[in-house]
This record gives C-alpha cells, structure tokens and sequence, in this order.
C-alpha cells in the first residue's frame, strides 16, 4: 500500500515524539512492503511565530491531499498564562477539525499488565480493562457562540447539537462495539441538559438498528467516579466534547501514564492520529518524552487502513519494551535507568524490523544499541 501522511509535529515535545512514530511505520514499510511518504507541515505556536497563523493555508492544503495525518501536540505556555491574547495555538487545531471534517475522536484506554503498578489505582481495580472512547468533536460548547458583556463581568459559551451530529458518531462506536464485548454506554447529563435528552433519545433509537450491542446510560458525574472505581464494566464509551474531553483525560491514570494514551479523529474523507498529551515544555529538547502514545497512534493509523497485522507488529513491540523496561522515565521513575525518547522509538524499530528473534541483549540496548540478537 501506498500512504501519503501529513506530519505535524507541533510544538514542545511533538516533533521528538512524531519522529519516533514516523520510526515505527519506516520499519512497517519495509517489513511489509509498504511505501509511506512524508509531507511535513506546521501547525500551533510555531506556526504562529512563522507566519502569525496557527493554521497556515499550505498546512491545510497539506492535509487535504494527505490520506491521513500524523500530529504531535501543540501548545505555549505564553499563549496559556494570557488570557488576552487574540491567536492561540489550539485555535490551529479546532479550525484543522472544522476544515477536514473530522467529527469523532476515538480513544482506547488499556491496562498495560507490566505498568499496573504505575497507576494510583489499585491492581484489582484496573487489571483487565479494555475501554474505547467515542466522542463526538464537531460540536458542543467548544464550537457554540460565546460572548463576554461590555462590561466585562458576564459571559456565556452556547452549546448545542443537531441529530445528525449525534447520529454519526453514534453508528461508529455501536460498529465498534459489535468487534468488542458488545456494549455501548452513553455518558450525558440527560436530567439537567436539553442537549443531553436529545442525545439520548437520538441513541435510544438508533441502538433498535444494532440488537446484538447492549445500551446502557450513565449520567457523566457518575461515569467520572465510575472509572476510577470500577473501569472494567466498560466497554465503548459513547459522549459529546466536553464530556468526552474530561472523561478520557481521567482514563489516563488506567494505564499509569498519560504518555500512553493514543487517539485518531475522524471523517468522512481523512483522519488524524495523535497522542492526547500535552506539548510538556519542561522536556522539551531534552530526548525524555514518552513516545508509546504517538507510537501507538501510529498503529491505530494503519489499523484505519486495514492493515492490522502491520498495526499488532507496533503493539507487540510496544509490548516488549514494556516487558524489558526500556522506557522513559515518566513509566520507569528517576531513580532507575531510563531509556531516552530516542532509544524507546528506536527498539521498536528494531523489533518491528526482527520479530523472529527473541533473545534480546541488554547490554547492548543499555548502551544505546538497541539491537536484537
């Protein structure tokens, strides 16, 4: 097969991160003979600094020709610590989503048996649990009028939602369900929220088409106690932006390190893979980023063409860096020998590139090679 793939890198730690995923797929190219090409594209404060625009026009025309989209994360602590500013780097993405038609986000959160220990939750708690998470990203609060009074000492954000808008996200995660363990639960605010009644009524219906996959309903205070509690009742997590923008990033302590969690958004025509962390300026430049979370975007990446095998090739390796402790140090912690944001990308590299061998050598990894033997 042959991918052409917009890659942005973002800001902060993006770029090093995307590098180790664009790691992964070379290697699945090779291994499977596929060609992947490489557009690059810039996108959040650097592309404010260059231009003044955080999404500039070449970046959009990029990834309209692009069959998909690699991206990093974007994000200055500058644009954060002022609320005055008129440009802010997460405008970029907000108007990317609008301009691609991207209008579902999807998150799997997996317990990650060699990380359990990482997580504040206990082990009886999460062992075991396999969540995805759909959530709905065209419209809501985020994308609804706002309006601050002249004054300065009011304001109000609109949030709203037609039954198209909750229909195809809806048939995406019940499909989705169908593969899984056949449960859908959707997370709302239906007993204060006029848009949280029409979600559930629009569901409600639209479950009759899929017999096989169990409904269930769960207003989204519960479900934020719920999946600290007892995350392994869930299965696919359906819900709308803001609802599904806290949920997921609380899922994060699951699998012990948000570094971990991948996602992809989605239309009809394209789709974006990305890890849902921040730009973490603190290491930037400093080669100790997590890369799993853009790895496994990656595979979710070629899982969305098809290509499965090449996808549990990454997982797999992923897998085995976790077994052998060849991860950073936001998994390993700072009074063990971490591997660099580099070393990481580049086992599962070389794993990906030698699945039939088994023995790996450690002192070779440890100095910095990480080569199988």
């Amino acid at each position: 097969m042959k991918l052409t793939i917009a890659v942005i890198p973002g800001d902060g730690i993006g770029p090093e991160v995307t590098a180790q995923a664009k790691k992964a797929l070379d290697a699945v190219a090779e291994v499977y003979d596929h060609i992947f090409l490489y557009k690059e594209a810039q996108m959040g404060a650097c592309a404010i600094e260059a231009t003044g625009n955080p999404l500039p026009d070449k970046t959009i025309e990029i990834c309209k020709k692009a069959d998909a989209i690699l991206f990093g994360a974007i994000g200055e602590l500058k644009y954060d610590n002022d609320p005055s500013a008129k440009v802010w780097p997460e405008q970029g993405l907000f108007q990317l989503r609008k301009e691609l038609g991207l209008f579902c986000n999807i998150r799997p959160v997996k317990a990650y048996e060699k990380l359990i220990k990482n997580s504040p939750l206990k082990r009886e708690v999460i062992e075991g649990t396999d969540i995805v998470i759909y959530r709905e990203l065209s419209g809501g609060i985020y994308f609804d009028t706002k309006e601050l009074s002249e004054d300065g000492l009011s304001a109000f954000d609109v949030c709203s939602y037609t039954v198209d808008q909750i229909s195809r996200v809806t048939h995406l995660a019940f499909k989705a369900a169908q593969k899984r363990k056949k449960k859908v639960t959707l997370v709302d605010k239906a007993n204060v929220l006029e848009t949280s009644r029409l979600w559930r009524k629009t569901v409600t219906e639209i479950a009759k088409e899929y017999a096989n996959v169990k409904l269930d309903f769960m207003f989204v205070d519960n479900a934020a106690l719920q999946i600290v509690l007892n995350p392994k009742q869930f299965d696919v997590i359906l819900t709308e932006n803001l609802f599904g923008d806290i949920i997921s990033d609380e899922a994060s302590v699951i699998c012990g390190s948000i570094g971990l969690l991948a996602s992809s958004s989605v239309g009809e025509k394209t789709a974006m893979f990305e890890p849902i962390h921040g730009t973490y300026p603190q290491a930037k430049g400093k080669d100790i980023a997590n890369p799993l979370g853009s790895i496994l975007s990656a595979a979710m990446l070629l899982e969305h063409f098809g290509l499965q095998e090449e996808a549990d090739a990454i997982k797999r390796a992923l897998e085995k860096s976790l077994t052998l402790g060849i991860t950073t140090e936001d998994i390993k912690g700072k009074n063990q020998y971490s591997a660099s944001t580099s070393k990481v990308g580049g086992f599962i590299a070389d794993y990906i590139l030698n699945q039939e061998d088994s023995n790996m050598n450690f002192m070779n990894i440890h100095a910095g090679q990480s080569t199988i033997i």
